[in-house]
């Protein structure tokens, strides 16, 4: 018979639930629910890690120029084969984009380790995940950690209608959904190149629809999917796409005229007169605010925190303070934390591989990452960071991630993690100050009997009471 993960104290709830784990050093709060909603003040929005990664909109520029030019060369230069130049140069750019890459999940677990508002870092990441890019690309590469700097940290505390508009707006989401690609069929972009086989791209309409605010089964039609897409026809990136401007910031959002569709919208029965980018503007703007949306957001984070199968009274509070505060997100997180369903006693959630590591990192002390490779472990583990291969993101599910295959890895990199610390941190005090009035008879017994310092502390993060929250 399995061993059951003990009981949760509240304290311990607001430390593993709602936070990213408990730290050794750290004291219960007293008052858990005050601890969770006076972080609000303490977040910040770009840690030093963050702030110091390289330019991403510049190194794809040069790439894009360097590429252009030994195009142009080989044109000028009649029967020179060019080819291992492009290649070398797409080459290099992998490269350049991957170590950009690393330094952008060395900059996330570092903010994970040293917060200070480690719930209000969860909710980053939880948003991350919901407008969810993907990493399949070196250009996608390029912009992953910047989007989640750029796009939803600055929002996490504000409306969601704000986050939606800055991450879809985002060059990330842009080149990742190949909305830069998009051009309207009557565009007058679109007569002047007749012959050219480029055309509307409903990528970005289908997934911020279906995926980011509307929900499946919602109501929406393929019309609906279609319309909206020729009304977001011009959104590209500033710098890139076609038409490009070689002096623009690739950084940047930019709005291309000649590329919209003209004319009047109809989407989900309201038409939209605006012109330009407004249009699209305006068709999210009110996406963000429906019903259907509340009920979408209020129940991926009923199931983040109340369990798998999120509770109906639950998701319907959750959808109501989403209404009526208009998508005001601390407001959404206040009724969150007043909800019952989310401090049962019993661990609702069984841990991602990435939330499994914070939290071991964070109980064994540490406050960066330093020369752990943080990217190559979240490959051993199963789940890459900001690269989950589709739109919808990483499952928020326990069935995706409690394979006995995928708990061996974590039995492995456990006693890695554990290997330098064994002699120097007593598993037997560690266990109930991370897990604080919640540590189980039985797996304190494993502890205890263990037969090393460092299996002690290797059982401690492998053990059931931890592997849950």
């Amino acid at each position: 018979m399995p061993v059951q993960p003990a009981f949760r104290s509240p304290a311990a709830i607001a430390l593993n639930r709602f936070g990213l784990g408990a730290r050794a050093r750290d004291l219960p709060p007293a008052d858990p629910s005050r601890w969770l909603v006076d972080q609000f003040d303490r977040f910040e929005v770009r840690p030093a890690g963050f702030a110091a990664l390289d330019d991403a909109g510049k190194a794809v520029q040069r790439y894009q120029a360097g590429q252009q030019a030994i195009r142009r060369a080989a044109r000028q230069d009649v029967g020179v084969d060019r080819k291992p130049d492009l290649k070398a140069g797409r080459q290099d750019f992998r490269q350049d984009m991957q170590a950009l890459y690393r330094a952008g999940v060395q900059a996330r677990t570092d903010s994970a380790l040293a917060t200070e508002a480690p719930f209000v870092e969860r909710m980053v990441h939880f948003w991350s995940n919901h407008f969810c890019i993907s990493a399949d690309n070196p250009q996608t590469t390029a912009y992953a950690a910047a989007f989640e700097r750029d796009a939803i940290r600055p929002h996490v505390l504000g409306r969601f209608a704000d986050m939606a508009l800055a991450a879809e707006r985002h060059p990330a989401m842009l080149i990742y959904l190949n909305q830069i690609q998009s051009i309207g069929p009557e565009s007058a972009a679109a007569a002047r190149n007749p012959d050219r086989k480029r055309g509307l791209n409903e990528n970005l309409a289908r997934e911020i629809m279906e995926l980011h605010t509307l929900g499946v089964r919602s109501g929406y039609t393929q019309g609906d999917v279609t319309e909206f897409a020729r009304a977001l026809t011009g959104w590209t990136v500033d710098g890139l796409g076609a038409g490009r401007d070689a002096d623009g910031d690739a950084n940047q959002f930019a709005f291309k005229p000649a590329r919209h569709e003209p004319g009047t919208r109809t989407i989900l029965g309201k038409a939209y007169p605006q012109d330009g980018e407004a249009q699209a503007r305006a068709a999210l703007t009110d996406f963000a605010r429906t019903p259907a949306t509340a009920t979408h957001v209020a129940t991926k984070l009923a199931r983040h925190f109340a369990g798998d199968a999120p509770p109906p009274a639950m998701i319907a509070r959750l959808a109501a303070s989403f209404t009526r505060s208009k998508g005001d997100l601390p407001t959404l997180y206040r009724t969150l934390i007043a909800s019952p369903e989310a401090w049962v006693a019993r661990p609702t959630k069984f841990k991602t591989p990435w939330e499994w590591t914070i939290s071991s990192l964070r109980g064994l002390g540490r406050r960066q990452a330093g020369q752990m490779q943080m990217a190559a472990l979240q490959i051993q583990l199963g789940q890459r960071v900001w690269k989950p291969g589709t739109p919808a993101g990483w499952d928020d599910v326990a069935a995706s991630w409690a394979g006995s295959d995928a708990l061996l890895r974590r039995v492995e990199i456990a006693q890695r993690l554990a290997a330098p610390l064994g002699d120097t941190i007593d598993a037997r005090t560690l266990a109930p100050r991370i897990m604080p009035a919640s540590l189980g008879a039985a797996t304190a017994e494993q502890i205890a009997r263990a037969e090393s310092p460092t299996s002690a502390l290797a059982l401690v993060l492998v053990s059931p009471d931890f592997l849950r929250r």
